[in-house]
């Protein structure tokens, strides 16, 4: 057999070259961000501009809002179930595109096991909105108060707390690579040090306003780092 014929074409050792991207970040980022704000948004709207009740709040409202307004329940809790998936895949393409630039510290695991967890929390949450939003339920005022706590614990530092994780696993490599603008992955190891303190939820009830905090230029900053993160690591920059 002539070595020709054992001979990749070029065009071919081109194509393995290449490196697999993957499905582009930033979109991900973008549509699981449109879909957690639609459920907020379409949820507040079909429940005639009720806000949804705070876990905090008397039992009376929350049992009233159950009783109420279970169509905007189901489809919130449905929303965010969704949000859910594009976030997991979020999580495991960025940890992937690390791992192709270089990078060999636990950055780019940390950054997947957030994203999972966070992402497993969040659809655990819109189920447990699913569940609220059952007829059978304001029958049951202890059950509905019950879930709705659990609601908030699992869509709250359930998904906080992690989504921190994710964002810190892509921040310390982006800023210790030169992969990230400085300034961007700065920003990003300061919400992910709000996230985490957004733990105390569970001890002190008026830390509860950092999770929105976290969550929302989290959020945000998954977007810009998604668009930002290079495919190719630029050259003349230090290993991480």
């Amino acid at each position: 057999m002539s070595s020709a014929k054992l001979t990749p074409a070029p065009a071919q050792a081109r194509e393995r070259r290449r490196p697999q991207g993957g499905p582009p970040p930033g979109v991900l980022a973008v549509v699981f961000t449109a879909l957690f704000l639609a459920g907020l948004v379409i949820g507040t709207v079909m429940a005639g501009g009720t806000a949804y009740p705070s876990p905090y709040g008397p039992s009376a409202d929350v049992l009233g809002y159950v009783r109420n307004h279970q169509d905007a329940l189901r489809v919130a809790g449905a929303l965010q179930f969704g949000v859910a998936i594009p976030l997991g895949i979020y999580a495991a393409t960025m940890s992937a595109r690390l791992n192709r630039l270089g990078i060999r510290a636990p950055g780019a695991t940390i950054a997947l096991s957030g994203g999972v967890l966070a992402a497993a929390f969040l659809a655990c949450s819109g189920l447990v909105s699913w569940v609220l939003s059952r007829p059978e339920l304001p029958a049951e005022p202890g059950v509905v108060r019950a879930l709705h706590f659990l609601a908030f614990a699992t869509g709250g530092p359930g998904h906080v707390v992690p989504l921190g994780l994710l964002v810190a696993g892509i921040a310390v490599p982006g800023l210790l690579a030169g992969l990230l603008p400085r300034g961007l992955a700065f920003t990003g190891l300061a919400i992910a040090a709000v996230a985490e303190l957004s733990t105390l939820a569970l001890l002190v009830d008026e830390a509860a306003y950092l999770l929105p905090v976290a969550r929302f230029t989290g959020l945000a900053w998954l977007i810009a780092a998604g668009f930002l993160l290079p495919q190719r690591r630029p050259r003349n920059r230090a290993e991480s």
